[in-house]
């Protein structure tokens, strides 16, 4: 199949620079492209050419309105077409399409158009989701009043979650945010730390720091902590507070206890926003200690107003080989359960005779 442009400029923006999107194109769909003057041609199985085809006439509709086409854009479309083929059989991380079904039709399966996506307006631009997950994410914030995020790192739990924040305060939809993560070391004894309270427990919330920083302007977000309109604390600083009329965020909350866990949902007063994100993969508390973010999900999935969102490794966003390394975790440790599951159905079949 061959595709014309009619503007070159434009053309050039989809291309990119030395054809860089064309070679990212390439590896997530396993087909050939060449681009000569103003026409580029798709070549490979039918099904591929016409979802390479679609995404191509998506990118440049996204040119055209003067959106900018960059490598993180052309990811974002990839994993959309990518959502398209999610049957458990297929792979569907960014550059892994190489491996679905071809089919005799040249017509490919419905997928999200990057135009139709939510976005999170902030003073410092949109925010736009890069996977399917990540915009179900959105529409679930803008919507529920407790949400939980669950899943690997790397999907944008915690971002996506301060972007609704700084949106909703800059609003005025709210009138404060509080940032909060359980003072946990990931594995490791950090002993003694100098200073005062606020310089020992910094190391343990700069990663909401950060995301915030990419939010708002720095002398804004350091204005807006003075007055207290930005508040970043511990998780033990949450008991006896009734949070009214803010955002709340707990972030790493997989290394809550059940009893932390509580006290932190029940902490939730009138006009409140709760975001609740962790990777149960990744608890750090001590071998014994049950996960209060695995407890809370088995005890609240299913309430009206609570909303759970379970992102895979296909809505990871960092870099491709996160999502790959994420995989290959999930699937030692699945081939590590399936001996101890059948085990213990055998005793259990042996106990019942």
């Amino acid at each position: 199949m061959t595709l014309q442009f009619e503007d070159n400029a434009l053309l050039a923006q989809l291309v990119g620079d030395h054809d860089r999107h064309l070679l990212h194109l390439e590896r997530g769909f396993d087909v050939r492209l060449a681009c000569r003057g103003n026409r580029i041609a798709i070549t490979g199985a039918a099904q591929r050419v016409a979802l390479t085809q679609g995404t191509l006439t998506d990118l440049y509709s996204r040119a055209r309105t003067g959106q900018v086409v960059d490598t993180a854009a052309v990811d974002t479309a990839i994993r959309m077409a990518a959502h398209a083929f999610s049957a458990p059989s297929t792979a569907t991380t960014a550059g892994d399409i190489a491996t679905m079904h071809d089919a005799r039709t040249p017509v490919a399966p419905p997928r999200p158009s990057l135009a139709d996506l939510p976005t999170i307006m902030t003073r410092r631009g949109p925010i736009a989701p890069r996977s399917v997950g990540q915009g179900q994410y959105m529409d679930m914030l803008a919507r529920q009043e407790m949400v939980f995020g669950l899943g690997p790192a790397g999907t944008g739990k915690t971002y996506l979650a301060v972007a609704q924040a700084v949106a909703m305060l800059q609003a005025g939809q709210v009138d404060r945010i509080v940032l909060s993560r359980p003072a946990v070391e990931a594995g490791e004894r950090l002993g003694f730390l100098p200073g005062d309270m606020k310089e020992k427990i910094d190391p343990y919330l700069r990663p909401l720091y950060d995301a915030l920083h990419d939010m708002m302007p720095g002398d804004q977000v350091i204005r807006r902590m003075g007055t207290g309109e930005i508040e970043v604390a511990p998780l033990a600083f949450m008991r006896g507070r009734t949070l009214a009329h803010c955002f709340v965020i707990l972030d790493e909350a997989q290394n809550t206890t059940p009893a932390q866990m509580k006290m932190f949902l029940t902490r939730m007063g009138e006009g409140t926003r709760m975001v609740i994100t962790g990777d149960l993969s990744q608890v750090d508390l001590p071998r014994g200690v049950t996960s209060g973010l695995r407890e809370a999900v088995e005890t609240l999935d299913g309430l009206p107003g609570i909303g759970m969102m379970r992102f895979e490794s296909r809505d990871v966003v960092r870099h491709p080989l996160v999502a790959r390394i994420v995989e290959a975790y999930d699937q030692r440790a699945g081939a590590h359960d399936r001996p101890h599951r059948a085990r213990s159905q055998q005793e259990n079949n042996e106990t019942s005779k």
